[in-house]
């Protein structure tokens, strides 16, 4: 093996052992009517517990109950000693709640590991996503006590807990009820880590329980060190010769009866120990459920009408990114991926097509104006718009009215819109032409052909014919050439035109 392999084996055991290590949640469904416990489980409800007797205000515990509830706690995530999820107070932006629980230590590890491997019926209870008692009552605390819950916030309000930290901790109780492992995952394992590590101790320990049993066996038939038994040494009592032969009076192990067939020396008459041996091995795993039936995959799940919105983020300090520019690609991604998946589901009745993206490779200003009118759909300019504009400028060397007509352009007809802003072309004769005739006989003034171009630069109002053979309507003030794009693109000039003649 190369040391580059090794390496890689390494580097990607580091990854996986990064990510046993961290398991991010939905949000969770709201609880209509619930107004009794709010956990299911003992465990859970030993979780509300630390948090109750922690906390100094009732009140903030309880409108944490009915955030919780009302699920006003979005994406959930946990880590060894640190919960964190974006809480939705009454202000536009959420807060960042947190919840630190003390993780364990390596010689307690061991200790809680040794008390699983120890009792079979733990182990099982762990995998059906059950906590036993006597596994949490053990010499490690699994579960916190009062004072172990620390919990901190974004928001203003110095509370311990304040309401919002309070929800995520009423929140991850429900996820305890589903899920012991969530627990141990605070407390510094993950599932697969503790998985691995209890089947090696149940290795170790078979290893051991089997090298006991052979020794238990062999001290009671008297096997000696040359690994001969007590029957094949008989011959050395009287009337043999010496040495470890069978004397004239005792059959060799390797004699052969009347019959031709050899003599089979063991324990009792008949014994067949190489057979027994074989037969313990067993098989291996792959041919035992060869033959299983499988049952079929379930059909997938219909695309929804419309792409997902990701939750708002917080508004945080000393933060390596922007929130808003952030929201701003989640969103971007998850309409990408709304779109990808509904090219390539099928209608009904329809064959399986190969997949293909209805997103081509774009330039990077392509791109860039893709992105800024399709994250803010209006028409209208805000703050902050202004302000995405005014970025976007200075990044790729054009103005801000540069970046507000080419954004206008991709809102009137996409990339072909975007074409049509800065490159004329000459369309061959036969549509061009005779949308002249038909503007004409719709009474429309005579405009002016130049390339794609028909202008009527007295009045300001232009179309441009683009190469998908649709009509897009331009305005300017009169007599200047300051062209932007004007109302939706349509294949019929005279429909095109007459939102700019009614303007």
């Amino acid at each position: 093996m190369t040391p580059r392999s090794t390496s890689g084996r390494a580097a990607a055991a580091d990854r996986l052992a990064r990510a046993d290590r961290s398991r991010t949640f939905p949000p969770l469904p709201t609880r209509s009517g619930a107004r009794g416990l709010f956990a299911e489980s003992w465990w859970g409800s030993a979780w509300l517990d630390a948090l109750e007797t922690t906390a100094l205000d009732s009140a903030r515990l309880a409108r944490g109950r009915t955030y919780a509830r009302d699920g006003h706690v979005d994406t959930i995530n946990v880590t060894p000693g640190r919960i964190v999820a974006t809480v939705r107070g009454s202000r536009p932006r959420p807060y960042s709640a947190e919840i630190r629980l003390r993780t364990l230590t390596d010689q307690e590890w061991d200790g809680l590991l040794d008390a699983i491997a120890a009792d079979p019926d733990r182990l099982t209870a762990l995998l059906a996503k059950s906590l036993p008692p006597a596994l949490a009552d053990s010499e490690v605390r699994l579960l916190p006590g009062p004072g172990d819950l620390v919990p901190r916030c974004s928001c203003p309000d110095h509370g311990r807990p304040c309401k919002h930290a309070a929800a995520l901790c009423f929140q991850v109780a429900r996820l305890l009820d589903t899920d012991p492992f969530v627990l141990l995952l605070m407390r510094g394992r993950g599932e697969r880590e503790l998985l691995d590590a209890l089947s090696l101790r149940n290795t170790a320990l078979t290893a051991r329980e089997t090298r006991e049993t052979r020794e238990t066996r062999e001290t009671r038939h008297h096997v000696p060190a040359d690994g001969r038994t007590a029957a094949y040494r008989r011959g050395s009592g009287p009337g043999t010769g010496p040495g470890p032969g069978p004397g004239p009076g005792v059959e060799p192990p390797a004699a052969r009866s009347a019959h031709g067939s050899p003599t089979v020396t063991g324990d009792a008459p008949g014994e067949q120990p190489a057979a027994a041996e074989a037969s313990s091995r067993g098989i291996p795993a792959r041919a035992a459920l060869a033959d299983r039936p499988r049952p079929p995959l379930p059909p997938p799940l219909p695309v929804p009408p419309q792409p997902g919105r990701p939750p708002a983020l917080p508004d945080g300090d000393g933060l390596p990114f922007d929130p808003a520019t952030l929201e701003f690609l989640a969103a971007d991604a998850a309409a990408r991926a709304h779109a990808c998946v509904s090219a390539a589901t099928p209608g009904p009745g329809a064959g399986r097509t190969a997949p293909h993206s209805p997103f081509p490779d774009l330039p990077a200003w392509e791109d860039a104006i893709r992105l800024t009118a399709t994250a803010h759909p209006t028409a209208g300019l805000t703050a902050t718009t202004r302000a995405l504009y005014r970025d976007l400028a200075e990044a790729t060397g054009r103005t801000p009215t540069d970046v507000a007509r080419a954004v206008a352009a991709w809102r009137q007809g996409g990339p072909e819109g975007l074409a049509l802003l800065d490159t004329p072309w000459n369309p061959p004769a036969g549509d061009f032409d005779r949308a002249r005739s038909a503007l004409l006989a719709a009474d429309v003034p005579s405009l002016r052909p130049r390339h794609n171009h028909l202008t009527d630069p007295d009045r300001g109002i232009q179309l441009r014919f683009g190469h998908d053979h649709r009509w897009y309507p331009y305005e300017s003030e009169p007599g200047a050439d300051d062209w932007w794009p004007a109302g939706p693109a349509d294949a019929d000039p005279v429909g095109a035109l007459s939102t700019l003649v009614a303007r």
